[in-house]
């Protein structure tokens, strides 16, 4: 059978040639035999030249996910299992040990498999296929992890709202090995315990993006701390690891408060060094700050204000909003730890607009350091949207 062909627009090549690995619709100019969803694709210029091979996904604004960019590689199980191997590799290198069991093994277009995420929790692999490419790797990728870390279970969590955009139906699900016992797995990151609810948890049930940043928390954490946002607990634990005297969680979720609990507990904390608190996070600020409360660490880690570039003006707002709250309720002295997911705001808007804040609140605020992805979120150089995390520690004078 030969191979179904999609041909670029005159002039809309320039990016897979610098190694971009989308293509959208609208640089679509022909399409030569009819590709089924997810199929491998060739890809040519206008002129006809080679470019790469895709995954075709029809009902998807993102139109191709280049999976090489050269003609002569075949797109099969070989390259699979050998991409999946390097992405393995890289975590063994920089992540995984005796003191930290869980990471992020396949980044999607980072590791070269586009729309594909895999993460691990100790003996758990946690799936999620993104795209309709992934889709059709899914198999493979379940069988050779397997076999190469030797997990006892695999969880899909292939539930995310992107893929209706690629014309996939939600699937979840232990589909391999045996049930979670007690709701959660317990995995360790650098030498602390975290319990995560995989199977219904918000990404794959723990913020693995976050693991570099705790540990700068805990290495300066001293006094009180406000965690912002704060789901199962992650940098409230960091802190009190780190010695804090106290540390107040807060989130809208009183399940996700209660795993926090759990998890201080689960490291040996004294309970009544740690509180949960439930509610919108800038309600709360505001009602700290009116108590007279302050704080000598806050941590503003949100959910993402701006999913598209239509919403960075209002996201702007919120960010901006935010730090000025938290800004008000820092000792001098204090420490802000903030953090956007938004990969429409970019770092130097960010910083911007923590600067806006800070001269609102009359604080004076030196930047300590920048933060963002660990090494098993690595980004491409050729693929500015893979960083989407990025935050900074402050000092507010």
């Amino acid at each position: 059978m030969r191979e179904p062909v999609v041909r670029l627009k005159r002039g809309r090549d320039r990016s897979v040639r610098r190694r971009h690995p989308w293509v959208f619709s609208g640089a679509i100019d022909s399409v030569e035999g009819e590709p089924g969803v997810g199929a491998t694709v060739l890809v040519r210029a206008h002129d006809g030249a080679a470019l790469g091979r895709a995954a075709w996904s029809p009902s998807s604004q993102i139109r191709l996910r280049l999976w090489t960019f050269d003609e002569h590689t075949a797109v099969d199980d070989a390259l699979v299992c050998a991409r999946l191997d390097d992405a393995l590799a890289l975590r063994r290198r920089f992540v995984l040990g005796p003191h930290t069991d869980c990471a992020r093994l396949v980044f999607a277009e980072a590791d070269g498999l586009p729309g594909l995420v895999v993460d691990l929790y100790a003996d758990t692999l946690v799936v999620q296929c993104h795209s309709a490419g992934a889709e059709r790797i899914q198999d493979t990728t379940i069988a050779h992890l397997r076999e190469r870390t030797g997990a006892a279970r695999v969880v899909l969590r292939s539930d995310a709202e992107v893929r209706r955009l690629e014309g996939l139906e939600p699937k979840s699900g232990v589909v391999a090995g045996p049930p979670i016992e007690g709701g959660a797995v317990r995995a360790r990151e650098n030498g602390l315990a975290f319990l995560v609810d995989v199977e219904r948890g918000h990404k794959t049930g723990f913020y693995l993006d976050q693991r570099d940043s705790r540990a700068r928390l805990r290495a300066v954490a001293k006094g009180r701390v406000l965690n912002c946002f704060s789901y199962t607990g992650g940098f409230a634990v960091a802190a009190l690891a780190g010695g804090a005297e106290r540390a107040i969680s807060v989130d809208t979720s009183q399940g996700a408060l209660e795993l926090a609990e759990r998890n201080v507990a689960e490291n040996g904390v004294d309970p009544a060094r740690h509180d949960g608190l439930k509610g919108d996070c800038f309600d709360v600020l505001r009602g700290l700050y009116d108590e007279g409360e302050r704080f000598d660490v806050v941590v503003l880690d949100p959910p993402k204000f701006a999913p598209a570039a239509r919403h960075v003006e209002k996201a702007s707002r919120g960010y901006k909003d935010l730090a000025l709250r938290a800004l008000k309720l820092l000792s001098p002295g204090g420490l802000l730890f903030s953090f956007s997911c938004s990969g429409a705001i970019d770092r130097a808007l960010f910083r911007g607009i923590g600067a806006q804040a800070a001269l609102e609140a009359g604080r004076p605020l030196q930047l300590l350091g920048e933060l963002g992805h660990p090494p098993d979120h690595p980004v491409p150089a050729s693929f500015p949207e893979g960083e989407y995390l990025k935050g900074y520690w402050a000092l507010a004078r």
